[in-house]
């Protein structure tokens, strides 16, 4: 009857007391990448990784009573190209490109991933894993869903391509990403304090070279006869992502097709007239490179820049009264 007793409250110790029942557990997860980027695009760009946490558990031997379980807890680091969290950044060369890893969907300040350690962002992963009830020995496994974000703005705006090439930017987690586990039968008196191991990943991004162009109309003063130059002016607004080199091209228009003749037309009747276009006051005119014309030329900023377009009616014998109108096309080439 003693030794009887003695197996008994041998078992019950070990199914209460959180004897270890598993042999290791380990943390891996997929790379974040965000795909293409236009840093001029005025939007956050969002991207989502999978973590997963698997256990090794051995056969239990320990009765009914026992549910093999593990608890980790799962910290980040800074990464490379970052000194700190808020933000973290993708680099190339000494280029930056700021983001951030987060814990949830909220995107918010407080559930950047980071750890104790890590100032700014004191949030980590607590993961729970249960193989059941009467579970075999083997491998267990659970994930979980890792977010990353990087937000639109001046810091995005400012973003430049390489070469006036796609640049990929980087950062490199490599043994960054750290836990500490525990593993245990119905309850769990430590935490997941008992062990540790570390884990790696890469966050990818890639800049587009990109650009936006908007043109204003261009109205010149009513006129009867054309004795002398009538000149107006109109504003167009290129923005290019930095350091990206570009060309603007002003077409023939859709009255004449011909950069070097342009005319505009009477609304009414066939009646044509012929005006300028230039990229300062009676210079070159402003065409698509053919014919004599120029393009006019720029490195993007990653801010709108404002551009003047020239425009004169030069002195001929004066069409039929009426409005004349022609369709001029803007187009940047990067």
């Amino acid at each position: 009857m003693r030794r009887l007793l003695l197996w008994l409250a041998l078992l019950l110790g070990c199914a209460w007391g959180g004897t270890a029942q598993a042999d290791t557990c380990s943390v891996s997860m997929t790379n974040i990448d965000f795909g293409t980027v236009s840093p001029i695009s005025g939007s956050d760009y969002v991207a989502q990784a999978t973590g997963t946490l698997s256990c090794d558990f051995f056969s239990l031997n320990l009765g009914q009573l026992l549910t093999p379980n593990a608890q980790a807890c799962i910290s980040l680091g800074l990464g490379s190209n970052s000194t700190s969290a808020l933000p973290r950044n993708l680099g190339n060369g000494s280029n930056r490109m700021e983001y951030n890893v987060y814990v949830d969907s909220s995107y918010a300040t407080a559930k950047i991933w980071g750890g104790a350690g890590v100032a700014g962002a004191p949030s980590f992963f607590t993961i729970f894993l249960s193989a059941g009830l009467l579970a075999p020995a083997g491998t267990y496994s659970t994930t979980f869903t890792v977010y990353a974000k990087i937000p639109a703005g001046t810091a995005l705006a400012a973003v430049p391509t390489v070469a006036n090439a796609n640049t990929v930017y980087t950062s490199s987690f490599a043994g960054q990403g750290t836990y500490t586990y525990t593993t245990y039968g119905l309850i769990n008196l430590f935490g997941c304090t008992v062990n540790s191991g570390s884990f790696g990943f890469t966050v990818n991004a890639t800049a587009v070279n990109d650009c936006t162009i908007t043109a204003s109309p261009m109205a010149f003063a009513n006129a009867s006869i054309l004795t002398g130059s009538l000149r107006s002016t109109s504003t167009l607004s290129v923005r290019c992502v930095n350091n990206n080199a570009y060309q603007i091209a002003l077409n023939g228009g859709s009255v004449a097709a011909s950069v070097a003749n342009r005319q505009m037309k009477n609304t009414l009747t066939t009646d044509q007239l012929s005006y300028r276009l230039s990229a300062t006051l009676d210079g070159p005119l402003w065409g698509d490179g053919t014919a004599g014309t120029s393009m006019v030329t720029g490195t993007g900023t990653g801010a709108s820049v404002p551009l003047t377009i020239y425009g004169r009616v030069p002195a001929q014998a004066a069409p039929r009264p009426g409005d004349y109108k022609d369709t001029v096309t803007a187009t940047v080439y990067f």
